[in-house]
């Protein structure tokens, strides 16, 4: 066949839609388990690769293959230069291709541990997961973590294809024993279908065709399997209509729509939808497209949709289903995928994302972390890098959503850190925690504006942070003392004096040392909320704390102010004798020498006390206070 009739025989392959529709799955495993190869001999053996491609992969497995005179057919998922030379898979590598009977949409996702969140990024939207076993190996630890994140992503279709099998000898005993492993662990993690596969991916066997070295296995060969597989009981039309708005389309006066991907269900003009957020409704007037206008649109669709009146509509609202709403609520449980070398620290302040909507959020309470080796509870103060656990969140403010195991797209979220914008976790929401239904804000007849012109000042939180030694309390004390001398009323928050009542529970640990801060961020808030101004006098050693609490407060209300002096001359100051215990060793997780002190990027005020007195820098404070109008 020339290359010429070969291109027409694939490109007419492509356009066929195939009785059995579009399959999504991954493969996972352990490293080096054959994930690559096995979708690399998918494709050549589907026949869609073209001669020029061939050449190439000759000539590469030639230089990068791992296979001998054989082709590597892993070196047609692994793009990166980097995983070529090592020979492993680092990104999420996307491929598609199709049989006669259905068309597939396959992510060859990596193996080892370091990148399990490229993995859990491809089981996300996955329907199928080929879990591969290397039938020399068996069971390993990243075998068992893929696994759960597979389940805890809502894939409910497995293929457990033991790899290898040549270097076994084809032992039907050896195979039996590592799928009777593989059922103990996922027996209970709710799959609707497990088919363990014997195959060897790099020679062919068992993948399209069967091999007379596993005569004994009777059951489907691997694509046999993945043609006949059923997954429209998962059918995400079936479920009542969400639409999550990305964006606010008004490019004239005339015209106003609202952008998104349906993520569950359909919509036709004139249905009834609901806003999830207000509970206010309107009926679809319109649905479109970049081509034309539609009568109906269902899951998956990007559309436009114009309503039939004006609402207050924007940009993270959800569209919805009167009939069928979303939970909204700012407390919930989700079952957390930590995903960053930074350990998940209860209290700290991240960015959840949730299609289009985002806010501030912490993580209140780790309940229980997984033993991925038995899927046993165990507890936990926090997470570190690939741990799965369970906790309670509280957002900002409400955000609609689903179960994720009732709806993926509208179940699920991310965390951000809120000053390197890097993704530290993924979040499957498991429910609405009933307090948060229960407990409500209570409109008072007097306000914060009230009792701050009572007192005639405007509220505020003064931060003081810096090393232990550079004059925190000594500025606040002073800088408070001048405020009461000229009439306005305060109140001071000092860090030893809460150790002695409030935070007395805690200690200096990463995880303490967050959580002491966010009780005084609340405290402090409710001190503002009362028309005062608070002086906080603390270590705050986080940036990402100190943005909590200037969070919790309106804008304008927190002001940063720098205490800043060399770690030196802290040491020869050591007023309370901790540096020389710290030097001793009597004292762990001390900061500055092995806890950091993270600088504050833009504080309102720096004052350097190894230039000047205490009393300069209170002055400077009350200077600050006063351009900054808050001393009326």
């Amino acid at each position: 066949m020339t290359e010429g009739n070969l291109r027409t025989e694939v490109m007419e392959r492509l356009t066929r839609a195939g009785e059995g529709g579009v399959l999504r799955f991954i493969t996972c495993g352990s490293v080096d388990d054959g994930k690559s190869t096995l979708i690399g001999r998918l494709l050549y053996d589907s026949k869609l690769l073209f001669e020029d491609q061939i050449a190439i992969l000759q000539r590469d497995s030639k230089a990068h293959g791992t296979a001998g005179e054989d082709i590597d057919f892993a070196l047609l998922l692994d793009g990166l230069e980097a995983e070529r030379e090592q020979g492993i898979t680092i990104d999420v590598a996307y491929r598609f291709f199709n049989t006669e009977r259905r068309k597939f949409i396959v992510a060859d996702t990596p193996g080892h541990e370091q990148y399990t969140r490229n993995m859990a990024t491809g089981a996300s939207t996955a329907d199928l997961a080929i879990i591969l076993v290397d039938a020399r190996k068996g069971m390993l630890t990243q075998t068992k973590r893929h696994t759960y994140i597979a389940s805890m992503m809502g894939i409910r279709h497995v293929v457990v294809a033991v790899n290898k099998m040549d270097l076994v000898d084809h032992s039907r005993a050896r195979f039996h024993e590592i799928v009777s492993d593989y059922l103990e662990i996922a027996e209970n993690l709710g799959f609707a279908s497990i088919m363990p596969v014997p195959i060897s991916a790099r020679y062919g066997d068992n993948i399209f065709e069967r091999t007379d070295a596993m005569k004994w296995h009777d059951g489907p060969t691997l694509m046999e399997h993945l043609e006949r597989v059923d997954t429209q009981a998962d059918n995400e039309a079936d479920f009542p209509f969400r639409m999550p708005v990305q964006w606010v389309n008004r490019p004239n006066l005339d015209f106003r729509g609202f952008a998104g991907t349906i993520a569950a269900g359909s919509i036709k003009p004139g249905d009834e939808v609901l806003v999830a957020h207000s509970g206010k409704t309107t009926q679809v007037k319109r649905i479109v497209t970049a081509d034309s206008d539609l009568d109906e649109a269902s899951a998956g669709q990007a559309v436009t949709l114009v309503l039939d009146r004006e609402i207050d509509i924007a940009r993270g609202d959800m569209l919805t289903d009167p009939k069928a709403r979303p939970e909204v609520s700012s407390q919930f449980a989700a079952e957390i995928l930590w995903m960053t070398e930074e350990e998940m620290l209860p209290g700290r302040s991240y960015l959840l994302k949730a299609g289009g909507q985002v806010t501030p959020a912490s993580i209140t309470t780790l309940k229980h972390k997984l033993n991925v080796n038995t899927f046993e509870k165990e507890p936990g103060k926090s997470l570190k890098l690939n741990e799965i656990g369970v906790c309670t969140l509280n957002s900002s403010k409400p955000i609609a959503f689903d179960r994720y195991k009732d709806q993926r797209e509208t179940g699920s979220f991310i965390l951000i850190d809120r000053f390197t914008n890097q993704t530290v976790a993924a979040g499957m929401i498991e429910f609405s925690l009933r307090r948060a239904s229960n407990v409500h804000t209570h409109a008072m007849d007097v306000n914060k504006d009230r009792r701050g012109e009572q007192k005639n000042q405007k509220p505020a939180v003064l931060w003081f942070t810096g090393l232990s030694g550079a004059g925190k309390s000594t500025i606040a004390n002073l800088v408070e003392r001048k405020l009461v001398e000229a009439g306005r009323h305060t109140y001071s928050l000092d860090g030893d004096n809460i150790r002695h009542g409030l935070n007395k529970d805690l200690g200096f640990t990463d995880a303490d040392r967050v959580e002491n801060i966010r009780r005084i961020g609340e405290v402090a808030r409710l001190m503002v909320d009362a028309g005062l101004i608070v002086t906080c006098s603390f270590i705050s050693p986080f940036r990402s704390e100190r943005q909590m609490v200037r969070d919790l407060v309106t804008e304008g209300e927190f002001i940063e102010i720098f205490v800043d002096a060399p770690l030196d001359v802290c040491i020869q100051r050591d007023p309370k004798g901790l540096y020389k215990k710290a030097q001793a060793g009597e004292i762990q997780n001390f900061t500055g020498f092995d806890s950091p002190y993270e600088t504050p990027e833009t504080p309102e005020l720096i004052v350097k006390t190894a230039e000047m007195s205490a009393e300069a820098a209170a002055e400077e404070v009350i200077e600050k206070l006063v351009a900054r109008g808050l001393m009326v």
